[in-house]
């Protein structure tokens, strides 16, 4: 055989041998390759933020309305004469009690019509007592007797009649409050209805307000009330519902609820504007941040921490919401107190993922401030 014709067909068979050993330990390789780590290495987790379910006391359904302040006793004084004005005993603003004496109308003429009246007045009790001596000693007769009492009794109706007319010229409180603003001067002339000031009793102050008859059964007396004023920089006032109208609007199904507000030191005022907020069906509630929910068309999930395997893995759960608050939304089904929730990190979650828990959510925090917590607590371990 020609030697150089051999050499050609041993090196064909080489490389044809090493054509079969990398075929055949390619798919060894690969399976190498492809075969996972169950080790416990962290990189093989998901970092999440959770947040604790919340365990709410004397949780709360609110009804909101828009009232209007009114004040508890309210009047525009007047007169019902027409007269110059004599006096003037207040000022603007002046707290005031019932019965205060606070103008005088020009009354001279009807002063001297009741002192001639009171001396006929005496004269006519004289007679009649002198007279009912002498009936009794038969010396007069009963008609007599009936005539001097008639007479009696005629001034005692005249004297009443010039005393209503001085009292219609001495203008009182007719019960305690703040008077307004000034409208007359002395020496004005007075005429029937033209007013004179205000007066309001604005401790407590009524607030009315309209809310829908679906919540009728949840209205009753002595129900707390909280409102809220903007012209006041938003401060919140209490209150109790004291009165609840017998009849339902036909047109708007609503109906008319007044509650008074303590208001000692007088900062409410009458017109202003009032955001109400009435609490019922008083319970205790289960809260999380709603961050957490995953909506699925009208189905809500959530992604819980289950901590019975190491390291712990996040699973989907079905739950049922109730009333939402700023930030926070009411669970009436699916949760317990002590699950924990993710709030950050659901877009990389999967149900069933190995997940590490980087920071615990438990107040109204920004996302790096929560992590910049964590990492301290690892610096300063206790």
């Amino acid at each position: 055989m020609n030697p150089k014709k051999h050499r050609e067909q041993l090196r064909q068979a080489l490389k044809q041998t090493e054509r079969l050993i990398l075929l055949f330990s390619l798919p060894v390789t690969m399976l190498l390759f492809a075969v996972p780590s169950f080790g416990a290495n962290p990189s093989n987790t998901l970092p999440v933020i959770v947040a604790p379910v919340r365990q709410a006391i004397e949780f709360s359904d609110t009804i909101e309305a828009l009232g209007t302040a009114r004040a508890n006793e309210s009047v525009t004084l007047t007169t019902n004469v027409t007269e110059t004005v004599s006096a003037i005993n207040f000022e603007d603003g002046q707290q005031v009690k019932k019965g205060d004496l606070l103008v005088v109308l020009e009354k001279g003429e009807e002063d001297a019509e009741l002192k001639a009246a009171r001396a006929v007045l005496d004269e006519r009790r004289a007679a009649f007592e002198r007279a009912s001596g002498l009936e009794k000693k038969q010396a007069m007769s009963t008609a007599k007797l009936k005539e001097r009492e008639a007479l009696l009794k005629q001034s005692e109706g005249n004297i009443e009649a010039i005393e209503a007319r001085i009292a219609n010229r001495m203008i009182k409180a007719p019960f305690d409050g703040v008077l307004g603003l000034r409208n007359i001067s002395p020496g004005a002339l007075l005429r029937p209805g033209d007013p004179i000031t205000t007066l309001d009793d604005l401790d407590p102050i009524k607030v009315d307000f309209q809310v829908p008859s679906i919540f009728l059964q949840d209205l009753h007396l002595g129900l707390p009330v909280k409102g809220r004023v903007q012209a006041l920089g938003n401060r919140v006032f209490e209150g109790k519902i004291t009165m609840i109208s017998t009849q339902v609007d036909p047109l708007t199904r609503t109906l008319t609820v007044r509650a008074l507000f303590a208001n000692s030191n007088g900062e409410l005022r009458p017109g202003l504007l009032i955001n109400i907020n009435l609490s019922h069906n008083l319970r205790d509630a289960l809260l999380i941040p709603e961050e957490a929910i995953i909506q699925r068309d009208r189905r809500k999930f959530v992604m819980v921490i289950n901590h019975s395997v190491n390291p712990p893995i996040a699973e989907e759960r079905q739950i049922y919401s109730g009333r939402r608050i700023p930030g926070e939304i009411e669970i009436t089904e699916g949760l317990a107190p002590n699950d924990q929730v993710i709030v950050h990190g659901l877009m990389r979650v999967s149900s069933g993922d190995p997940v590490t828990i980087k920071a615990l959510q438990e107040a109204d925090e920004a996302l790096q401030q929560m992590l910049d917590g964590t990492d301290k607590a690892r610096q300063n371990p206790r």
